[in-house]
């Protein structure tokens, strides 16, 4: 093993969730139906090799279930300001003797986190 490629992101709305994850920086990796009507929808960070899909198909993964996603970032106070021009809500800034996180959610309830430190 050696490094992680994919983590799934339960989401409703394909296209709604593409929108929110693009206006994070996350840009398209791959898109492409795969049958029975399902849609593989694949982003990251340009020039990272960790992903996301955006999936809709498992039953024991309901949309809004993901907790903990972190997410690096270099100024949370930054991300603040851009986050909320962007119209994202933004929960409050948690000090913690290994940095900085700030919550927020997408439009599923799925909870991120960026983390400066």
């Amino acid at each position: 093993m050696r490094t992680i490629e994919i983590i799934s992101m339960p989401v409703t709305d394909q296209a709604r969730a593409k929108a929110f994850y693009e206006k994070l920086g996350f840009a398209v990796v791959a898109e492409a139906p795969f049958g029975n009507g399902q849609q593989w929808i694949q982003m990251g960070f340009p020039g990272q090799d960790a992903c996301i899909t955006l999936v809709n198909w498992f039953p024991k993964m309901p949309a809004g279930c993901m907790q903990g996603f972190i997410i690096k970032t270099e100024s949370v106070e930054d991300d603040i300001k851009e986050l909320t021009a962007k119209g994202i809500e933004v929960g409050k800034v948690d000090n913690t003797p290994w940095g900085k996180f700030l919550p927020f959610k997408d439009p599923d309830g799925n909870t991120l986190s960026l983390h400066e430190g």
